[in-house]
């Protein structure tokens, strides 16, 4: 129903490349001559028809823009494709903006993390009656095979910032903690991509909206709980990026609210070991294997300070 829905609203004349990266690469994809049966219609007039290949294991939610994706698109009765997937490490794009073909749109939302589909595209839903010279041609329809591998519901913290601080002011405590923790995973996520500036970005933008003031004690809690995880994660990343004081900064901001963290005494420890500070690395690292004596990481990283 959203699919038919989002068909209606979005009209029947747009088109504009998919994504970005091109390559002529044999696939191994079975040839497109003949069309599978058993289609599933998505939006009732036959204009972006799926085909499941392997399913996935959560829906995609209706309002996420943010996915990553392996691709390939190929013209109808082509054996190689005209677009696809150029990146090792497939990197974040957004619904709208780096993904805007509109059949592959209504055909995401339908996907579940992990599914493999193929898209048949009709014209109006793929690059319409111009084309898209020199790859696609006037009035083509198109077959997307499509990879979701994960998804960020990044929705609600778009529009949050998007406001004015004193819209922002004006929110319940625990939507902005939502915001926050949903800022924070996107810089989880975008560090074990080893995109270590992009992450700090996040997390700092997480850290710009936990600075009201508490109306109790248990809110002053549930900030300072949210507040943790951020330069706990903002420490990690700025001994990743080779910026020991940074780390140390933020692992002494982490400790004024937990003064028996392990994490935080020990990300101190480390960046004061980077620093040749080399009692003070000692203190932090006897403290943190005090709260946590078998430790491995601590352990280890006291061997090496000896």
């Amino acid at each position: 129903r959203f699919a038919a829905e989002l068909s209606a609203a979005k009209g029947q004349e747009r088109g504009g490349m998919a994504l970005p990266g091109q390559g002529a690469g044999r696939s191994s994809s079975l040839p497109w001559r003949a069309q599978p049966r058993d289609l599933q219609d998505l939006t009732g007039d036959g204009g972006v028809r799926k085909e499941g290949v392997r399913p996935g294991i959560k829906l995609f939610p209706l309002l996420s823009l943010d996915c990553t994706v392996n691709y390939f698109g190929y013209l109808e009765h082509r054996d190689e494709p005209f677009t696809k997937s150029c990146h090792k490490s497939p990197r974040l794009m957004k619904l709208g903006k780096d993904i805007t073909l509109w059949g592959l749109e209504i055909g995401l939302l339908t996907m579940r993390k992990g599914e493999v589909a193929r898209f048949f595209l009709m014209p109006n839903y793929a690059y319409g009656k111009q084309g898209c010279p020199p790859l696609v041609p006037p009035n083509a329809t198109v077959i997307f095979k499509v990879e979701l591998l994960d998804f960020l519901d990044s929705a609600e913290s778009d529009a949050f910032f998007e406001l004015t601080a004193e819209q922002q002011d004006r929110f319940p405590l625990q939507k902005v903690l939502d915001v926050a923790d949903t800022e924070r995973q996107f810089g989880n996520y975008l560090y074990r991509k080893q995109l270590l500036e992009q992450a700090k970005e996040r997390y700092k933008r997480a850290l710009s909206i936990l600075g009201r003031s508490p109306s109790s004690k248990a809110e002053q809690h549930q900030i300072n709980t949210s507040k943790l995880l951020v330069f706990l994660n903002l420490s990690i990343t700025y001994l990743k990026l080779e910026h020991p004081a940074r780390a140390l900064a933020y692992g002494e901001k982490a400790l004024e609210i937990d003064q028996r963290n392990a994490k935080g005494l020990f990300r101190c420890g480390q960046a004061c070991l980077c620093m040749a500070e080399y009692e003070k690395a000692r203190d932090f690292l006897v403290r943190a294997q005090r709260v946590q004596p078998f430790n491995h990481d601590i352990n280890n990283e006291l061997k090496k300070l000896a």
